[in-house]
């Protein structure tokens, strides 16, 4: 499965996350940060959707948002 999609798909999944999850991507960073401590993107992505029975898709789009505001100046908000 491609861990690659258009930045417009990002995005757009990124706005659903809350109102499809029914929790804030803020939330969902600390669940990431809580969890197991997974050096693979993949792992992580998979662990989302198995312990916290999200898609694909939202769990692929959670776990790259958290990737890049890691990596930004000032951290992950």
């Amino acid at each position: 499965m491609s861990l690659h999609f258009s930045e417009e798909t990002h995005r757009n999944l990124v706005a659903r996350v809350p109102a499809c999850t029914g929790r804030e991507l803020p939330e969902w960073f600390r669940e990431i940060e809580a969890g197991p401590a997974f050096s693979r993107f993949e792992d992580r992505v998979s662990w989302l959707q198995g312990e916290h029975n999200l898609g694909h898709g939202h769990a692929l789009a959670i776990v790259r948002e958290h990737e890049r505001r890691r990596h930004a100046p000032g951290g992950v908000s």
